[in-house]
């Protein structure tokens, strides 16, 4: 696993009580409104039924939801402003790192995040400069519900997954190709409880973190990106020994 997915795992484990809080809110916000632009009806929109599916993992409330689903079906076409945009450089000790953001405002995304690069010993690169130490894949979420790690592999297999990654805490991870993400989630959802569905990107050869001074210069400049307004997720090409 990277360690942008042990720090991912952490911070959900202490969501409840994260003063990131309403950070986890606006950010499911603007992805609930993008998904809902043509389709508010999640009957009948697949990307939509997944946003709220992410939404609800990190306890989104649904009064929350159904808010935006109605300002969304009365014609509200604000959520069109909004845009991806991914940022790559390199942050302390050298390690590569991918941000994505959903913003209205590129011109105070930009600078924010590269302020926050600069100020913890790192560079904000150009597009590409990063991305090739990555794959993006996808990761389907799902519960367990009593299925050894075989009968797990051998539905994803069934499906066209690519491979899993098992755990005895009741949630395991379901991995694709970046491209067959919606198909295949759609397929999973039929035979197990998805618990979210979401595009990542793991470090292709991961650095090795043995000192714990360089550890904790990471971990805070994860924290101060994913405090940055606009940001959605952050991976890095390290792992923890």
């Amino acid at each position: 696993m990277s360690g942008h997915s042990k720090w991912h795992s952490i911070k959900h484990k202490k969501a409840a009580t994260d003063a990131a809080r309403g950070k986890i809110l606006t950010k499911h916000s603007k992805l609930i409104a993008v998904a809902a632009r043509n389709d508010p009806n999640p009957d009948t929109n697949p990307n939509l039924r997944a946003a709220i599916t992410n939404a609800k993992s990190e306890g989104v409330p649904k009064d929350n939801i159904e808010r935006i689903l109605k300002k969304m079906s009365g014609g509200d076409k604000n959520a069109a402003n909004f845009e991806e945009q991914i940022y790559e450089g390199f942050g302390p000790g050298g390690i590569a790192f991918i941000v994505t953001a959903l913003t209205d405002n590129v011109n105070r995304t930009f600078p924010a995040i590269k302020t926050v690069f600069t100020k913890n010993g790192g560079s904000l690169g150009s597009s590409g400069s990063v991305n090739f130490l990555f794959d993006k894949i996808g990761v389907i979420s799902v519960e367990n519900n009593e299925k050894t790690e075989d009968e797990l592999f051998e539905i994803a297999i069934d499906v066209g997954a690519e491979n899993i990654e098992f755990s005895s805490d009741g949630v395991s991870n379901i991995l694709t190709k970046f491209t067959d993400l919606g198909s295949i989630r759609d397929k999973i959802s039929e035979k197990l409880i998805i618990k979210k569905a979401e595009p990542q990107y793991r470090a292709k050869d991961p650095k090795i973190i043995t000192d714990k001074a360089l550890l904790e210069k990471i971990e805070k400049f994860i924290e101060h990106i994913e405090n940055t307004e606009d940001v959605n997720e952050i991976f890095g090409a390290f792992d923890i020994e």
